[in-house]
């Protein structure tokens, strides 16, 4: 292609590049959709049979470990796939760089853990439930093969590995309430589940014919990943502190009780956060690529992109403010009614959130990785303050007004950049469902054109 030469920006169905990624993300969508359904279920079953208080603690203690799960990532799985779809012939080496870094944050992610819960002022018990959970991230290690099969376009086998993950674990829960097994399996069972994982995509890795034990530790290459991913780290750890804190300043300030219902109706928003985390995983190689051939074609990709993630949350998010009081009942029952006004509110943070994620993209494909903590940094202190003023005026309610507050400032603040202000033009099309309007009107067109020939 010539400089200058006009680049179609119209998605060919029937393209070879079209069907691989449809195929990846049918694949990703049949993988979340299943497993929506079955941990919704599953959870849902939980949540009723553990009750406010005890639910409430457990989502403590998997918030608390949360909130250092940033040292464990490093923020290095879109850095791997960003390198591995760029220069795949470095497999073992990006792979064995990055697994030995994931080692190591694994192991501060403890050790901070162990810090923290000295001056945390927990009893016994919950402390072993925090160090329990903790435990799954010495296993999570091996999801650097799941960057290698998004880099590959081949979601399908993580999907397997997943899917068996999770019916096998769920599996065990059911069992667990079935014979009226006490608060701390539970626990145990999350830690299991990384383990299942672990080996699980070890195993599907080896039936590629490939070996864990060719990755090779490269130091320059460490270096380099840490350069480009610490503001993503530093992002993540913002992400943790502003996504798990409201839960744990609740029980400080309230109640186990409260954080069960707040965390219930967090459970029933966040179950459909797999969809921006699905499509922007599948298409994030196509979004790269695009940069490769044209800046118009790059820029038309990601504004679809903004455009589906504004259309579904916006869809499920107006259903569920209208219905939320009778989902709550049905799906929890009459005793987790408190946590219906806090689903009302939550609901629509996924908004920002959808949108949050796919701007993350662009983001990392411009190595903006320092803006991307900037705008996480923001969010996340107003999150804290807003629950420290919020809390004791409105309880959980106001939690619920902190964290969508909080999320809709960090995404839109994207705007205040220069170098990023054409990305919350974007985002404010996408909102205002422009193209959406655009698409109907020329499909009615085109009707109209049809019939009129046909007459």
């Amino acid at each position: 292609m010539q400089n200058g030469d006009p680049v179609n920006t119209k998605i060919n169905f029937s393209s070879e590049a079209f069907k691989k990624y449809f195929a990846n993300t049918s694949w990703l969508f049949a993988e979340r959709v299943t497993r929506l359904l079955v941990t919704f279920f599953v959870g849902v079953y939980i949540i009723r049979y553990l009750g406010p208080d005890e639910f409430g603690l457990l989502s403590y203690a998997t918030s608390f470990v949360g909130l250092f799960s940033a040292f464990a990532t490093l923020g290095l799985e879109s850095i791997l796939v960003r390198e591995l779809v760029k220069n795949p012939e470095r497999r073992d080496t990006f792979l064995g760089s990055v697994f030995t870094l994931r080692i190591i944050g694994a192991f501060i992610a403890i050790a901070l853990i162990s810090i923290a819960v000295i001056f945390s002022a927990d009893d016994l018990f919950t402390i072993i439930l925090i160090f329990i959970i903790a435990a799954s991230t010495l296993f999570q290690t091996f999801n650097v093969i799941d960057s290698y099969f998004q880099a590959r376009v081949l979601a399908k086998y993580s999907v397997y590995m997943q899917s068996s993950s999770m019916i096998i674990t769920s599996g065990l829960k059911v069992l667990l309430i079935i014979f009226e097994y006490p608060l701390v399996y539970f626990a145990i069972v999350t830690t299991i589940e990384s383990i299942v994982l672990s080996f699980g995509y070890a195993f599907v890795y080896k039936l590629q014919n490939l070996s864990i034990f060719k990755w090779r530790f490269n130091k320059e290459i460490a270096i380099q990943f840490l350069k480009d991913a610490w503001p993503l780290i530093l992002s993540g750890l913002a992400i943790a502190i502003y996504l798990k804190i409201g839960q744990i300043m609740i029980k400080k300030m309230l109640s186990n009780e409260e954080v069960g219902y707040y965390a219930a109706a967090v459970r029933l928003c966040e179950a459909w956060y797999f969809i921006p985390m699905a499509v922007t995983t599948s298409l994030y190689p196509a979004i790269v690529n695009a940069k490769k051939v044209s800046e118009v074609l790059y820029l038309n990709r990601l504004q679809k992109l903004y455009d589906i993630m504004a259309w579904i949350s916006i869809g499920i998010a107006i259903p569920v403010t209208i219905f939320s009081e009778l989902i709550v009942k049905v799906l929890l029952g009459a005793e987790y009614l408190p946590s219906a006004p806090v689903l009302t509110i939550y609901i629509w943070a996924g908004v920002p959130t959808f949108l949050g994620v796919a701007t993350s993209q662009f983001l990392i494909t411009e190595n903006l990785t320092l803006f991307s903590f900037y705008r996480t940094l923001i969010g996340m202190i107003l999150n804290v303050l807003l629950n420290f003023i919020m809390i004791p005026k409105w309880g959980i309610v106001g939690s619920a007004y902190a964290t969508l507050i909080s999320y809709t400032f960090a995404t839109i603040s994207i705007g205040i950049s220069k170098a990023t202000f054409g990305q919350l033009k974007m985002i404010i099309k996408s909102l205002l469902f422009l193209n959406f309007f655009k698409l109907i009107s020329n499909y009615g067109t085109n009707i109209y054109r049809k019939n009129k020939n046909n007459n």
